[in-house]
């Protein structure tokens, strides 16, 4: 995918893992949950993957639709307002949560390559957050959608356990919704793909 070495490694500090997967079709290579305690960590980070038969382009462009996003998580507040063009670095992304606890988020674009890549960063209640979201063609067709998230906070150490549990939950629940979005509009790009050559002229 050409993602740059600094997503791929994106700090050489100790780092509290999580990583996840929602996969409906078989990945042997896919890492197992893991959960393993470190405690001199002070990033807590989760890796989540999902799959959709949706193409890159289709799973970037359901992605990209900020409008859309309200209805994949009841964590939002407002509706999602950018500063900058959208989707570009240095562009901000702007909405208010009311999940786990009411707070303004501003997201700072700091990569976008679409329809491979994104990362941003924002602050929230004291901790600093970097989120990348990769979207990769999968080898049995559709598209394999990865992110990761750290949180870094001075007193991180003591709530572990805690913010794992709750980004752990938000995470199903935002990428389960987004999938299932991308695959209704995969299966109404193949319908429409389906009469258009039904109706071709002979």
């Amino acid at each position: 995918m050409g993602v740059p070495a600094a997503l791929a490694h994106p700090t050489s500090r100790k780092v509290f893992c999580t990583t996840m997967s929602d996969s409906p079709r078989p990945d042997p290579g896919l890492p197992q949950d893991l959960s393993v305690p470190d405690p001199l960590s002070d990033i807590v980070r989760i890796n989540h993957t999902v799959f959709t038969r949706a193409q890159c382009d289709v799973a970037w462009k359901v992605f990209a639709d900020c409008k859309l996003w309200p209805g994949f998580s009841e964590l939002y507040g407002s509706s999602v307002r950018w500063q900058g063009v959208p989707w570009s670095a240095g562009s901000r992304l702007h909405f208010d949560i009311v999940e786990p606890e009411r707070a303004r988020i501003e997201c700072v674009i700091t990569l976008c390559t679409p329809p491979q890549c994104v990362a941003w960063i924002n602050h929230v209640s004291g901790f600093t957050m970097q989120q990348c979201v990769l979207f990769e063609p999968y080898v049995g067709g559709g598209t394999k959608v990865t992110t990761w998230i750290e949180f870094t906070h001075p007193g991180l150490r003591s709530s572990i356990a805690k913010i794992r549990s709750v980004l752990k939950s938000l995470l199903q629940t935002w990428f389960s919704n987004f999938t299932a979005e991308c695959d209704r509009q995969a299966r109404a790009i193949g319908s429409r793909s389906l009469t258009d050559f039904c109706s071709y002229p002979e």
